[in-house]
């Protein structure tokens, strides 16, 4: 029986207008002016309202080769639904105005067996961003080709919980059928989000947010976890998807990847 997410955010976070949320695709994609590599085995990419991050998600779909890719994994964080685990989609598809994508339900059932998942149910699934923000841009990079996704909704882990993750997805990008989707915007600042970091050296305050997320990406870049754990530590950044981004670098360290030359991503 399908069970249908809905595209919840659409109308609102970007245009459910299929035209145009396909032109707009498209023109951001062009202009980024990136080449497609099979070599791209994971990208890490914005979920805010694509008024604010459209453009630049680009610069991480676009590298995208899709042509041996038949299954994304897609890891985001939970921003409304407290858990300490991961959590799995019990949809059958998952709609966007420009096409669907169908779940692979025989990995859901793998993971399933595990015991390590618990499962999120529609309305959970529905009010959930971060990872409904990939899915227009995976609808159009793989327009034309067969490609099932596995949504998997990351909470709260702890480090040990990161690891272990990390460790029973690894066998799956060694997969190179298998391609991963990694939600996450970097730094909230403002009393808003209480968070006010400034380091005076670098002048303007925007420059010195700058500077603190371009120290998190370099270090991303490595593929160390432990130095990601270390540095979120220290500056506590306010970086929404710590915690699938540290499944990622797990995933990768686990993984024949962590043969490739750093910075693959």
């Amino acid at each position: 029986m399908e069970k249908i997410r809905r595209a919840s955010h659409a109308g609102s976070w970007y245009t459910d207008n299929p035209k145009k949320l396909a032109d707009e695709l498209d023109g951001w994609i062009r202009a980024a002016g990136l080449p497609k590599s099979s070599d791209v085995r994971g990208v890490i990419a914005p979920h805010a309202g694509y008024s604010y991050s459209g453009r630049a998600a680009a610069y991480a779909f676009g590298n995208i080769d899709p042509t041996n890719i038949s299954r994304v994994f897609l890891l985001g964080p939970s921003h409304h639904y407290y858990t300490p685990k991961c959590a799995l989609s019990q949809a059958t598809v998952y709609k966007t105005p420009i096409g669907d994508l169908p779940i692979d339900l025989e990995v859901i059932e793998e993971l399933k067996a595990t015991g390590k998942f618990e499962l999120m149910d529609l309305r959970v699934d529905e009010a959930e961003h971060s990872m409904e923000m990939h899915l227009p841009y995976l609808a159009k990079v793989f327009e034309g080709h067969s490609v099932k996704i596995v949504p998997i909704l990351v909470g709260a882990l702890s480090a040990e919980s990161e690891a272990m993750y990390g460790k029973l997805l690894a066998k799956y990008i060694d997969d190179p059928n298998n391609f991963f989707s990694v939600s996450s915007d970097f730094c909230h600042w403002g009393s808003r989000f209480n968070y006010m970091h400034y380091d005076k050296k670098y002048g303007a305050i925007h420059k010195s947010i700058e500077a603190l997320d371009k120290m998190g990406m370099d270090i991303i870049e490595t593929g160390d976890a432990d130095a990601f754990k270390q540095y979120l530590l220290e500056y506590d950044n306010t970086i929404c998807g710590r915690h699938p981004i540290s499944v990622f670098l797990h995933v990768s360290a686990s993984s024949f990847l962590e043969s490739y030359p750093k910075g693959f991503l």
